[in-house]
């Protein structure tokens, strides 16, 4: 009996259970370039493109290695607008009853797939390390979720940079080691630029006809489309980056925009890398003393630690995740996010950056705009889904941990202890931002203070009955208690008034 076989545009890997399940000979392979997954946020024109020229050339390897494979492109005129349409479709056209899927990884899809007529058999998604049980019998018992312990656990069971049950140099973590402040210059020209091809030339056209009123510059367009590109692009960064990563990963720098980072979240998270075999690449460039073990053990916590927590965190929790707020922050997204003019050079730098490349690293992420959104109180469900939209790399259940539950410390402290905010030293210590900006991050107080400064301590007084116990924020309601009253009233009312300008819609 014929079968479907369904593969989205985040499942393109050959070893996909789906295809390892089904039978090459007899069932047919539905991909589809969907306006509902196309639309659902407005995505950055970049992530469209890539997405969808991605998976018209992983459709024509499958049909080259002997698979039926029936495509539906976003302009095709019987194009029903969503994945259970097209499956409804095709099964109807092929006398197909069932379906062999592989777990999506939003729960928005798994309902849908859940809420279709046909039967459909979601297969566990096998490319993640850590099964869903894994993670569950890993939390059971529990009182705090805390990925460092994972992340052993993850080291053990895969055998990277272990020597028989101990951690290789004696330790576990080396992040101590990365944190330096941006170097003067970078040895680095970022990653590889693939020029477009046909495929790739036909899907631009497409997307800028449909999705050019999105956030975000479609052309240059540069990305890898293909397994083979992003390997390419993962053995130069090996090569050329890797061995001074770890020291300036958490930097941010004004004119650099990749700095010394891999740019392969991108292909992990759409499945033409094996996050198993990059780390496995990258471990060999240690034993070969290519680099040094804190730029290695770092990358490899990112892969096997920080991003299988978050995909356990995600699953845990449940389709209500995104919806948590238990700061009850409710402030509308400013228009900076989205491009608008703004004079905090570190935002502007950021946003620039992502509007042109639908890229920022995880300290840009997490300690620019995270920062800025909450301490400013931005709607958290606002923020999820500007995040969600606007990174090439950005899926649900890699993404909303990342921002409900680290940066927005939405979930009341299921992924982090304490909220990650920071006043504009920070920033100062690990950018070059702040020599450029119209504000002044040495100013505490004054027409041209740091809005970090004012929105730091404001948050923190905002949030005292719930944060003041935490033993790791003591020290900072110290601080704040030993200031004098005048000086105390001069930050919280300068503060408020800075958020009413944003709020009112000025340029701030």
């Amino acid at each position: 009996m014929v079968k479907l076989v369904l593969v989205l545009g985040d499942q393109l890997t050959p070893t996909l259970p789906a295809l390892s399940e089904a039978d090459k000979g007899t069932n047919i392979v539905v991909m589809a370039e969907v306006a509902d997954e196309a639309s659902y946020v407005p995505h950055h024109p970049k992530k469209i493109a890539f997405i969808f020229a991605a998976m018209r050339k992983f459709a024509a390897k499958l049909e080259s290695d002997g698979w039926q494979v029936a495509y539906t492109k976003l302009d095709d005129p019987n194009n029903t607008g969503s994945i259970t349409g097209e499956l409804i479709r095709r099964a109807e056209e092929h006398g197909a009853k069932e379906v062999l899927a592989t777990e999506p990884g939003e729960w928005r899809l798994i309902e849908a797939l859940n809420d279709c007529p046909l039967t459909i058999t979601q297969l566990q998604d096998t490319r993640f390390i850590a099964s869903h049980k894994e993670f569950e019998d890993w939390a059971e018992g529990r009182k705090e979720l805390r990925m460092e312990w994972f992340y052993r656990d993850m080291r053990r069971k895969t055998g990277l940079l272990m020597e028989g049950d101990k951690p290789v140099e004696g330790k576990w973590n080396f992040d101590h080691d990365n944190r330096k402040a941006a170097p003067k210059s970078i040895n680095y020209t970022g990653p590889m630029q693939f020029t477009p091809d046909e495929t790739v030339e036909n899907v631009l056209t497409l997307v800028e006809d449909r999705f050019s009123d999105n956030f975000g510059d479609l052309h240059p367009f540069w990305f890898a489309t293909d397994a083979e590109q992003a390997q390419r692009q993962l053995t130069r960064w090996i090569t050329y980056a890797l061995p001074h990563f770890g020291d300036f990963q958490d930097a941010m720098m004004n004119d650099e925009k990749f700095l010394y980072h891999s740019t392969i979240s991108f292909y992990i998270n759409a499945g033409l890398l094996d996050p198993l075999d990059v780390c496995q690449q990258v471990e060999q460039a240690y034993k070969d003393n290519h680099a040094p073990i804190n730029a290695v053990e770092g990358f490899i916590r990112q892969i096997i630690g920080w991003r299988e927590y978050m995909r356990g965190i995600y699953f845990l929790e449940g389709p209500d995740y995104t919806s948590r707020n238990v700061l009850e922050h409710s402030r509308t997204l400013p228009a900076a996010f989205w491009g608008a003019e703004t004079k905090m050079n570190c935002i502007s730098k950021s946003v620039g950056q992502t509007q042109e490349e639908a890229y920022a690293h995880h300290i840009q992420r997490l300690m620019v705009t995270g920062n800025f959104a909450l301490l400013a109180g931005i709607d958290p469900h606002q923020a999820h889904e500007w995040y969600l939209a606007v990174y090439a790399d950005a899926y649900e259940w890699v993404e909303a941990p990342n921002v409900i539950g680290m940066s927005q410390f939405a979930d009341g402290g299921i992924v982090g202890s304490k909220p990650y905010v920071s006043s504009g030293a920070y920033i100062d210590r690990m950018s070059d931002y702040c020599k450029s900006c119209a504000y002044k991050v040495k100013d505490k107080t004054g027409e041209n203070a740091c809005p970090f400064n004012l929105l730091y301590w404001d948050f923190l007084i905002r949030h005292r009955d719930r944060f003041s116990k935490n033993p790791r924020m003591g020290n900072m309601y110290r601080t704040w208690d030993r200031m004098g009253d005048e000086r105390k009233d001069t930050v919280l009312t300068e503060a408020a008034a800075w958020l009413e300008k944003l709020d009112a819609g000025e340029a701030v």
